[in-house]
């Protein structure tokens, strides 16, 4: 069976930056998704398709097929008051917000002036062009669940 609109795919991934600096990867086949189920970026979903159990693609996919540019008005100056008290506040910290127009989102923290902390709400991967190299393990049909649920589900069903 070939990769196409919702089958699952389950796949052994490196991902690197144009440093050749690992990023991210999986292996033993523990990765698996719905394809056309915005499981993964655009740009590696589309070189995927097609493919089939065994196969290897090398690709590399651009910020616009990916988590998108760098946008500099998610970078921001807040008082260090607006954080927990006994937090050891550190560049890289993650913290769960609340945007101006009241969606939770997550910001990393970028630096530390002061009495001010750098917050950047953009995707860690925002802005970097990524490298992948991929061997599909397997593809198969996707259940009536997982299609409704719009989501990969393990053995014996979902656990949500």
């Amino acid at each position: 069976m070939k990769i196409a609109e919702n089958s699952v795919a389950t796949i052994d991934y490196t991902l690197k930056d144009d440093e050749d600096v690992v990023i991210d990867q999986s292996s033993d086949g523990n990765f698996a998704y719905l394809h056309n189920g915005q499981n993964i970026i655009p740009g590696l979903e589309a070189a995927l398709l097609g493919k089939a159990a065994g196969d290897k693609v090398e690709v590399t996919v651009e910020p616009a097929q990916a988590y998108g540019e760098k946008d500099l008005a998610q970078i921001q100056r807040v008082p260090r008051d607006m954080f927990p008290a006994e937090a050891d506040i550190q560049p890289g910290m993650q913290f769960q917000g609340e945007s101006p127009d009241g969606q939770m989102s997550v910001v990393t923290v970028s630096d530390i002036d002061g009495d001010e902390v750098v917050v950047d709400g953009n995707h860690p991967l925002a802005g970097l062009t990524l490298h992948f190299d991929v061997s599909v393990v397997d593809v198969r049909e996707a259940s009536a669940e997982e299609l409704e649920h719009g989501h990969v589900h393990g053995p014996g069903g979902h656990a949500h």
